[in-house]
């Protein structure tokens, strides 16, 4: 069996890094406002977009980042509104806007179905330090967001709207912002990630959440945290989890996985992990 080489798990970790700020996002939609959005996809390729066109119109790249991060929350924001104010179910209106940001992705593109930036400046053309340091600014804002005032009331929305509402909090309105922050989070690491491989294509946000759900499943299994803050930044660790195994079974000359069975295996780790964790619920309650 061949082994993952130094290099082969140093971008896994890079990669993982980038793919663990999407899966934040969307932990925050799903977990902790219990929102079933379906905007990532959309609004991942809309920061990668963001990003490509505003760095090849010679706009710094960490500026960039910040542009890409407020069209992301901007598409939240649309979903949100859909769900909230024009009364279209949770999982649908994310898929609207998903679904609308396609045609909105190419116009940022220039029509053009991908965009190289491999010859422009980016935050990765030194070292991937810059890209830590972007990340762990996130995470550590995330982090402090959700153990504030702010945060306590995100979370009451996602426990119980009821309850919620009955304690003063408006359930509407922090369901917005809850959709905002998950999005710019989800279109920062499309940003990222388009500066990673040094192009942009329209159809590169396929699969986005189903990632992102991986790495969560990964990350909560992975590391025993029960507090919320803490779950969120389980999806990191699990997002690296989660491209090292992959990368371990493609390159795996006994199993003979080919790239193109990276679908396959990215189901089959969700379900093997998910079946683990019946099996242990199964026996605490035995």
């Amino acid at each position: 069996m061949t082994m993952l080489g130094i290099q082969e798990l140093l971008t896994s970790v890079e990669v993982g890094l980038i793919f663990g700020v999407v899966a934040m996002g969307i932990y925050m939609t799903f977990k902790t406002i219990n929102f079933v959005d379906m905007t990532c996809d959309g609004s991942f390729i809309l920061g990668a977009a963001t990003t490509a066109a505003t760095i090849k119109a010679g706009i710094d790249p960490y500026i960039s980042i910040c542009f890409s991060m407020v069209a992301g929350a901007f598409a939240g924001l649309i979903t949100g509104t859909l769900n909230k104010f024009c009364r279209i179910a949770d999982i649908l209106s994310g898929i609207i806007v998903a679904y609308v940001l396609y045609s909105v992705n190419l116009m940022i593109m220039g029509n053009s179905p991908s965009m190289a930036i491999i010859d422009c400046e980016t935050v990765f053309s030194d070292s991937g330090l810059p890209m830590i340091a972007i990340v762990a600014v996130i995470v550590l804002s995330v982090m402090y967001m959700m153990f504030s005032s702010f945060g306590l009331k995100l979370r009451a929305v996602g426990y119980n709207r009821q309850f919620a509402t009955t304690y003063g909090i408006d359930v509407n309105k922090m369901t917005l912002f809850g959709l905002a922050i998950s999005n710019a989070m989800i279109a920062a690491g499309g940003s990222l990630f388009s500066q990673y491989q040094g192009f942009c294509d329209v159809s590169g946000g396929t699969g986005m959440l189903v990632t992102g759900l991986a790495s969560i499943v990964v990350g909560t299994k992975a590391l025993p945290f029960k507090n919320e803050p803490l779950l969120i930044v389980s999806c990191i660790v699990g997002s690296i989890l989660y491209r090292i195994f992959l990368n371990v079974a493609l390159h795996s000359d006994v199993l003979g996985i080919k790239t193109q069975n990276l679908n396959l295996v990215t189901g089959l780790i969700i379900v093997s992990i998910m079946m683990m964790k019946r099996k242990e619920q199964g026996r605490c309650l035995g």
